[in-house]
Protein backbone atom coordinates (compact mmCIF):
# COMPACT_ATOMS: atom_id res chain seq x y z
CA UNK A 1 0.00 0.00 0.00
CA UNK A 2 0.99 3.62 -0.47
CA UNK A 3 2.57 5.43 2.45
CA UNK A 4 1.73 9.00 3.42
CA UNK A 5 5.08 10.17 2.02
CA UNK A 6 4.38 8.48 -1.32
CA UNK A 7 0.94 10.08 -1.50
CA UNK A 8 2.37 13.54 -0.71
CA UNK A 9 5.10 13.04 -3.34
CA UNK A 10 2.53 11.94 -5.91
CA UNK A 11 0.33 14.95 -5.13
CA UNK A 12 3.33 17.28 -5.38
CA UNK A 13 4.27 15.78 -8.76
CA UNK A 14 0.67 16.19 -9.98
CA UNK A 15 0.64 19.85 -8.94
CA UNK A 16 3.99 20.46 -10.67
CA UNK A 17 2.62 18.83 -13.83
CA UNK A 18 -0.53 20.96 -13.65
CA UNK A 19 1.49 24.17 -13.29
CA UNK A 20 3.77 23.08 -16.13
CA UNK A 21 0.78 22.50 -18.42
CA UNK A 22 -0.76 25.80 -17.36
CA UNK A 23 2.50 27.55 -18.25
CA UNK A 24 2.50 25.88 -21.69
CA UNK A 25 -1.11 26.94 -22.24
CA UNK A 26 -0.28 30.55 -21.37
CA UNK A 27 2.75 30.47 -23.68
CA UNK A 28 0.47 29.30 -26.49
CA UNK A 29 -2.06 32.04 -25.76
CA UNK A 30 0.78 34.60 -25.81
CA UNK A 31 1.98 33.27 -29.17
CA UNK A 32 -1.55 33.40 -30.53
CA UNK A 33 -2.05 36.96 -29.31
CA UNK A 34 1.29 38.00 -30.81
CA UNK A 35 0.38 36.38 -34.14
CA UNK A 36 -3.01 38.13 -34.19
CA UNK A 37 -1.46 41.47 -33.23
CA UNK A 38 1.13 41.19 -36.01
CA UNK A 39 -1.54 40.20 -38.54
CA UNK A 40 -3.78 43.09 -37.49
CA UNK A 41 -0.95 45.64 -37.68
CA UNK A 42 0.09 44.36 -41.11
CA UNK A 43 -3.52 44.39 -42.35
CA UNK A 44 -4.08 47.98 -41.19
CA UNK A 45 -0.85 49.19 -42.77
CA UNK A 46 -1.52 47.38 -46.03
CA UNK A 47 -5.12 48.59 -46.13
CA UNK A 48 -3.95 52.20 -45.91
CA UNK A 49 -1.33 51.64 -48.62
CA UNK A 50 -3.83 49.81 -50.84
CA UNK A 51 -6.48 52.50 -50.39
CA UNK A 52 -4.00 55.19 -51.44
CA UNK A 53 -2.91 53.13 -54.45
CA UNK A 54 -6.53 52.56 -55.50
CA UNK A 55 -7.36 56.26 -55.11
CA UNK A 56 -4.37 57.21 -57.25
CA UNK A 57 -5.38 54.91 -60.12
CA UNK A 58 -5.72 56.95 -63.31
CA UNK A 59 -8.24 54.79 -65.17
CA UNK A 60 -10.41 51.67 -64.86
CA UNK A 61 -7.79 49.42 -66.46
CA UNK A 62 -5.15 50.45 -63.91
CA UNK A 63 -7.68 49.95 -61.10
CA UNK A 64 -8.52 46.42 -62.29
CA UNK A 65 -4.82 45.52 -62.63
CA UNK A 66 -4.12 46.93 -59.17
CA UNK A 67 -6.97 44.96 -57.59
CA UNK A 68 -5.75 41.76 -59.26
CA UNK A 69 -2.20 42.36 -58.02
CA UNK A 70 -3.48 42.82 -54.45
CA UNK A 71 -5.32 39.49 -54.34
CA UNK A 72 -2.29 37.15 -54.60
CA UNK A 73 -0.42 38.56 -51.56
CA UNK A 74 -3.67 38.42 -49.59
CA UNK A 75 -4.09 34.69 -50.31
CA UNK A 76 -0.45 34.03 -49.42
CA UNK A 77 -0.78 35.93 -46.14
CA UNK A 78 -3.95 34.07 -45.23
CA UNK A 79 -2.22 30.75 -45.88
CA UNK A 80 0.82 31.86 -43.86
CA UNK A 81 -1.42 32.91 -40.97
CA UNK A 82 -3.18 29.52 -41.09
CA UNK A 83 0.15 27.70 -41.04
CA UNK A 84 1.40 29.69 -38.06
CA UNK A 85 -1.87 29.16 -36.23
CA UNK A 86 -1.68 25.44 -36.92
CA UNK A 87 1.94 25.31 -35.70
CA UNK A 88 1.01 26.97 -32.41
CA UNK A 89 -1.90 24.58 -31.87
CA UNK A 90 0.13 21.58 -32.96
CA UNK A 91 3.09 22.31 -30.68
CA UNK A 92 0.77 22.88 -27.72
CA UNK A 93 -1.09 19.65 -28.43
CA UNK A 94 2.24 17.80 -28.70
CA UNK A 95 3.36 19.12 -25.30
CA UNK A 96 0.09 18.09 -23.67
CA UNK A 97 0.22 14.65 -25.35
CA UNK A 98 3.79 14.11 -24.18
CA UNK A 99 2.82 14.88 -20.58
CA UNK A 100 -0.30 12.71 -20.80
CA UNK A 101 1.70 9.81 -22.20
CA UNK A 102 4.33 10.13 -19.46
CA UNK A 103 1.67 10.37 -16.77
CA UNK A 104 -0.16 7.35 -18.17
CA UNK A 105 3.02 5.31 -18.30
CA UNK A 106 3.91 6.28 -14.74
CA UNK A 107 0.41 5.45 -13.50
CA UNK A 108 0.57 2.04 -15.20
CA UNK A 109 3.91 1.30 -13.54
CA UNK A 110 2.58 2.30 -10.12
CA UNK A 111 -0.55 0.19 -10.63
CA UNK A 112 1.52 -2.82 -11.69
CA UNK A 113 3.65 -2.31 -8.57
CA UNK A 114 0.50 -2.41 -6.44
CA UNK A 115 -0.68 -5.55 -8.31
CA UNK A 116 2.71 -7.21 -7.73
CA UNK A 117 2.58 -6.25 -4.06
CA UNK A 118 -0.92 -7.71 -3.75
CA UNK A 119 0.26 -10.86 -5.52
CA UNK A 120 3.15 -11.30 -3.09
CA UNK A 121 0.85 -10.93 -0.09
CA UNK A 122 -2.08 -12.90 -1.51
CA UNK A 123 -3.20 -15.95 0.42
CA UNK A 124 -2.32 -19.38 -0.89
CA UNK A 125 -4.64 -20.61 -3.63
CA UNK A 126 -5.30 -17.16 -5.12
CA UNK A 127 -2.63 -17.47 -7.81
CA UNK A 128 -5.27 -17.92 -10.54
CA UNK A 129 -7.12 -14.74 -9.55
CA UNK A 130 -3.85 -12.78 -9.37
CA UNK A 131 -2.79 -14.16 -12.74
CA UNK A 132 -6.15 -13.17 -14.25
CA UNK A 133 -5.83 -9.68 -12.78
CA UNK A 134 -2.31 -9.28 -14.21
CA UNK A 135 -3.52 -10.54 -17.56
CA UNK A 136 -6.41 -8.05 -17.56
CA UNK A 137 -4.08 -5.17 -16.68
CA UNK A 138 -1.69 -6.25 -19.43
CA UNK A 139 -4.51 -6.42 -21.98
CA UNK A 140 -5.77 -2.97 -20.94
CA UNK A 141 -2.24 -1.57 -21.23
CA UNK A 142 -1.85 -3.05 -24.71
CA UNK A 143 -5.22 -1.68 -25.78
CA UNK A 144 -4.33 1.78 -24.50
CA UNK A 145 -0.98 1.70 -26.32
CA UNK A 146 -2.76 0.68 -29.54
CA UNK A 147 -5.19 3.58 -29.20
CA UNK A 148 -2.33 6.01 -28.50
CA UNK A 149 -0.49 4.80 -31.61
CA UNK A 150 -3.64 5.11 -33.73
CA UNK A 151 -4.25 8.66 -32.49
CA UNK A 152 -0.62 9.57 -33.13
CA UNK A 153 -0.80 8.15 -36.68
CA UNK A 154 -4.07 9.97 -37.37
CA UNK A 155 -2.52 13.22 -36.14
CA UNK A 156 0.51 12.70 -38.39
CA UNK A 157 -1.74 12.02 -41.41
CA UNK A 158 -3.81 15.14 -40.63
CA UNK A 159 -0.65 17.23 -40.30
CA UNK A 160 0.74 15.90 -43.59
CA UNK A 161 -2.58 16.62 -45.33
CA UNK A 162 -2.67 20.13 -43.85
CA UNK A 163 0.84 20.89 -45.08
CA UNK A 164 0.10 19.48 -48.54
CA UNK A 165 -3.09 21.54 -48.77
CA UNK A 166 -1.31 24.68 -47.56
CA UNK A 167 1.48 24.19 -50.10
CA UNK A 168 -1.05 23.76 -52.91
CA UNK A 169 -3.01 26.85 -51.91
CA UNK A 170 0.03 29.13 -52.10
CA UNK A 171 1.57 29.02 -55.56
CA UNK A 172 5.17 30.10 -55.73
CA UNK A 173 5.93 33.63 -56.79
CA UNK A 174 7.72 32.46 -59.90
CA UNK A 175 4.69 30.50 -61.10
CA UNK A 176 2.38 33.45 -60.47
CA UNK A 177 4.71 35.73 -62.47
CA UNK A 178 4.71 33.40 -65.45
CA UNK A 179 0.94 33.74 -65.88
Amino acid sequence: MLTAEQMVAAQKANIETLFGLTQKAFESVEKLMELNLQATKAALSESADNAQAILSAKDAQELIALQASLMQPLAEKAASYSRQLYEIASSTQAEFAKVAEAQGSEAQQKFMSVVDNVAKNAPAGSETAVSMMKSAVSAATNAMETVQKAVKQASEVAETNFHAMANQSTPTKTSSRKR
